[in-house]
């Protein structure tokens, strides 16, 4: 009785996690442990490769490098915590860890739905005017692409996070989720939060449809172009450059469109979190993967450093004198 008069005293929230009471803790720590390790690694080696392999110092890849940055610090925000809980019998998180992470979430995410739809016209460029693609796609250009992002997406955060944050919050503080994500704290308030609700929805519809409309009006005109070419391998380079794009689009859309568009009556918390741990966990190891595993030049800089890496190590055998 005591604990509980305590949690209801607390500021605290308690995160239920992705599965409330799993049977096999250990198991899903493993599974997540190990996504995780492989997305943060992956696009570690993608920021690296970028950056040190002069082939891969193009806007694309500039832009490329960007995206594995957000989607490194993104997967930190909430899976870290989630490990934690699994292990631990107090799933705790603090009033202002609660509000770091919606914060950081909802800016991480805006600026992610920016940044794909800024890379579509940025595959625009190379496919429809290549030879004016390096003075259109200036560095300049591309750095304001990046802080436009970045910015869209904070904006997002310092508008939404502090009204979360200061709706009253009395009963029950268990978060039936796996980290603060707005839908879910709000369903604690104890206050009416539809008028709040209704703004945020009709925020997140714009935000997903200033990059979509972006992304289509880029791509109807690529596929025009595309239609124009005669040669089969103008069109099978174009393909290959676009493909990677539209894979990656396709998912963290999709999931954003049935978290952000899709009407009450379709979500369950068992769904939301699905969701939510499709493209806070999946998505960071995905987009390095569908990237790495359809292109040449980045396979290219990756052999690139390897090698360099195995004959700095033969060196090194070579260099230790004999025993004899």
């Amino acid at each position: 009785v005591n604990m509980a008069v305590i949690r209801q005293n607390s500021t605290d929230f308690i995160l239920l996690g992705l599965i409330t009471h799993p049977a096999f803790p250990g198991l899903v720590f493993a599974v997540v442990f190990s996504i995780f390790v492989v997305a943060v690694t992956l696009n570690l080696v993608m920021i690296m490769l970028i950056r040190v392999d002069s082939h891969l110092h193009t806007p694309m890849y500039f832009l490329l490098s960007q995206l594995s940055i957000m989607d490194t610090v993104y997967i930190c925000i909430t899976v870290p915590k989630m490990l934690h809980d699994l292990l631990s019998k107090e799933k705790t998180i603090s009033f202002l860890g609660c509000a770091l992470q919606i914060f950081l979430y909802l800016t991480l995410i805006g600026g992610e739905f920016f940044l794909l739809g800024l890379m579509a016209y940025d595959r625009y460029v190379a496919v429809c005017n290549p030879l004016r693609y390096s003075i259109i796609m200036s560095p300049r250009v591309c750095v304001l692409m990046v802080l436009g992002s970045w910015v869209g997406g904070s904006l997002d955060g310092f508008l939404f996070t502090p009204i979360t944050m200061t709706f009253p919050y009395c009963g029950s503080r268990e978060i039936n989720h796996f980290f603060c994500e707005v839908p879910a704290v709000l369903k604690l308030s104890c206050t009416d939060t539809s008028l709040y609700e209704t703004l945020m929805y009709a925020c997140c519809v714009l935000m997903l449809l200033i990059p979509i409309c972006f992304i289509s009006v880029s791509y109807t005109r690529i596929l025009i172009t595309v239609h124009h070419m005669s040669s089969a391998e103008g069109r099978r380079k174009a393909f290959t450059t676009c493909s990677s794009h539209i894979m990656v689009v396709s998912i963290f859309y999709g999931a954003s469109f049935y978290a952000n568009v899709l009407p009450h009556s379709y979500h369950t918390p068992e769904k939301d979190k699905v969701v939510s741990a499709f493209y806070t966990i999946l998505t960071p190891m995905l987009n390095p993967l569908i990237y790495s595993l359809r292109n040449r030049d980045v396979a290219a800089a990756l052999r690139k450093v390897l090698g360099r890496f195995a004959s700095s190590q033969r060196l090194q055998v070579g260099d230790v004198p004999g025993k004899f």
